[in-house]
């Protein structure tokens, strides 16, 4: 065989290549780069999958972990359908670090955004970017603020559960055990954020119908530690309140830390919000009262199957109101 013959002969296999890349091997998109969907070598076209960010609160709360966890698994039950890009901030107060994960997403061009906002306020600017950018965008868990979304003219559907209906139900469950002229002292989560006022709301009318007095009421900023310093200087100060309501389930952690410690243990009942796995073992042990389960497992799915919706054009953008059940020792004996 000549040096000639071998060059031809290689340069005839080069040009094959080019020609039909698919048949030469091929490679697979990076982390983060978008699908590809150029039609293939032989010449069928076949849609990208869109791709969907769920961008979530603290990742060290237990409820957002649960939000994950069944997002991913819808994910994988559904993943000829869409793909999944799940983000979170370390710190439900850390605004900064959670708008620019909207912005990461904007520049990943992803086709839709699924939030649940640490501010009800701050991240109404960077949704409307990311629509801006023909993005969907589902809110979900925390809703953003009304006047802020028409004062920039925005509409951004809400699915997600009526906190204030929810709290209600909680607080009239702790209001069935206390009677009227009770003293209770409630523990609120940021003030900015929707969710937290819509608890407290509900709270509020669960003791004025049941006539329970609330003689304080503090943000413990969805934390455990603030929330056991709040409540313990709450009972010291108020040595006759029957009941701490706690808007979110680890403040409620943080006032049985400091009833315990306070030796007011079955005296002070406890009630929270969210149904996390550590409370919902302390109503079994008798330690807390009562808890919301808002299904956070199913919280961000709902906003998923109603993202794919959008993008598909089969549902205009309206709120969608999602189930909240009441958790308590009696319902957690008979599940």
């Amino acid at each position: 065989m000549t040096r000639r013959f071998i060059f031809q002969s290689l340069a005839v296999i080069s040009i094959a290549c080019l020609i039909g890349a698919s048949g030469c091997g091929t490679s697979e998109p990076g982390p983060g780069a978008a699908p590809a969907s150029a039609p293939g070598a032989s010449g069928s076209s076949r849609p990208a999958r869109p791709r969907i960010a769920l961008i979530m609160k603290s990742l060290a709360n237990e409820f957002f972990k649960t939000m994950a966890e069944g997002a991913k698994k819808h994910q994988e039950v559904h993943s000829s359908e869409y793909e999944l890009i799940v983000n979170g901030i370390k710190d439900e107060r850390d605004l900064g670090r959670q708008v620019a994960l909207v912005d990461e997403m904007i520049a990943q061009h992803v086709d839709a955004i699924v939030i649940a906002p640490a501010d009800s306020k701050a991240l109404v600017s960077a949704c409307k970017r990311a629509q801006e950018a023909g993005i969907a965008v589902v809110n979900i868990d925390n809703k953003l603020d009304a006047q802020v979304l028409a004062e920039q003219s925005v509409k951004i559907p809400f699915v997600g559960p009526d906190n204030r209906e929810g709290a209600k139900m909680v607080g009239a469950y702790l209001a069935g055990k206390l009677k009227p002229g009770d003293q209770v002292g409630m523990l609120e989560g940021i003030k900015t954020a929707f969710n937290g006022q819509q608890r407290k709301l509900g709270f509020e009318d669960a003791a004025k119908d049941a006539g329970l007095k609330i003689v304080d009421s503090q943000s413990a900023l969805w934390e455990i530690e603030p929330a056991n310093k709040i409540a313990s200087a709450m009972i010291g100060e108020h040595p006759e309140i029957k009941g701490l309501l706690c808007c979110n389930d680890s403040m409620a952690l943080g006032a049985l830390a400091a009833v315990k410690a306070a030796g007011r243990a079955g005296q002070v009942q406890i009630v929270g919000y969210d149904g996390i796995s550590a409370v919902t073992d302390a109503i079994k042990e008798g330690a807390i009262l009562a808890t919301a389960d808002q299904h956070a497992d199913q919280l961000a799915v709902f906003g998923i199957e109603f993202a794919l919706k959008l993008i598909k054009g089969e549902a205009p953008p309206a709120d969608k109101t999602t189930p909240v059940e009441l958790i308590t020792a009696e319902k957690l004996k008979r599940s």
